[in-house]
């Protein structure tokens, strides 16, 4: 099988002993660290523009939305952390509970994620009394940078690959369990690349048109649904390509699917994606008919 060896990556972009401490600086943190500053650099541009806003007025100043990154940044945490135990590995993390405070072995989920920032934005919202709408909608044009980031940094790592396949662009990736395909050499869909480029490149660019050319962020909820819906169908076509988790896949299961009629079914990231899309699309409806 032909492929593209996988690059010479190293998952650390330094490492360093300090008093007998080593400490390690990973492309993953970075992508979390930069695509927060990015995702911040725009919503504070946005909310320094009221003409961008409905009645010519920011839902909040950019020193509010200080105190609201603090809340989203635990609750993608233990949003993330949480999703990953409930949907991807419960009965180990049954048998396994004090592991699940241990979030630098790995192991987010980003619907668990996505979900700690809902109940973050809601909180805060009700807690300060601001438009909830208007405030989801400025954070979700943010979204897409740390998506990107983030799955390169999965590309990097050489975690989440793709299925077994002879595409040209095949990547041969490192590591025995990427190589379980009983070939001489195992290639695999760059399915992170996928990802990042819908996810993070196509969505992105979309979203911030709407916001700062076309008025989006006039009509409340548009954005929230424009994320929500964009990010669902671009994860659903992935997953086609995109090799599930083992935990998913059997001798009757080949496909890795987490629920399944005959030989049609869904994978759980379509099955906890299928609700984004069909609520994404409900709001942007309600958008504008408001």
């Amino acid at each position: 099988m032909n492929g593209i060896p996988f690059p010479n990556l190293s998952p650390e972009i330094f490492s360093i002993s300090i008093f007998g401490f080593d400490f390690a600086l990973r492309w993953y943190a970075m992508a979390y660290i930069v695509g927060i500053l990015i995702g911040w650099r725009l919503i504070v541009a946005a909310l320094k523009r009221p003409q961008l806003w409905r009645d010519d007025t920011a839902p909040m100043t950019p020193t509010e939305f200080e105190d609201l990154a603090t809340w989203i940044i635990v609750g993608v945490i233990a949003g993330g952390r949480l999703g990953y135990v409930l949907f991807y590995n419960l009965s180990y993390y049954l048998a396994h509970p004090l592991e699940i405070l241990m979030v630098w072995q790995g192991g987010m989920a980003f619907h668990g994620g996505f979900a700690g920032v809902i109940a973050a934005t809601y909180a805060w919202s009700r807690k300060h009394q601001k438009d909830l709408p208007a405030v989801a909608d400025v954070i979700a044009i943010a979204a897409p940078a740390g998506l990107l980031l983030g799955r390169i940094a999965n590309f990097i790592n050489a975690e989440l690959w793709g299925r077994v396949t002879d595409v040209p662009w095949a990547v041969i990736f490192p590591g025995e369990a990427a190589q379980t395909c009983n070939e001489m050499i195992c290639a695999r869909h760059p399915s992170q690349l996928y990802e990042a480029a819908l996810e993070g490149v196509v969505l992105g660019a979309v979203m911030l048109w709407f916001a700062f050319r076309r008025g989006g962020l006039q009509r409340p909820w548009f954005m929230t649904g424009l994320f929500l819906s964009g990010y669902g169908i671009g994860r659903f076509v992935v997953e086609f390509v995109r090799q599930p988790d083992a935990q998913f896949i059997s001798v009757g299961n080949p496909l890795g699917l987490a629920v399944h009629v005959g030989g049609y079914g869904l994978t759980m990231g379509q099955l906890l994606s299928l609700p984004m899309i069909l609520i994404g699309a409900m709001l942007i409806r309600k958008a504008f008919r408001t």
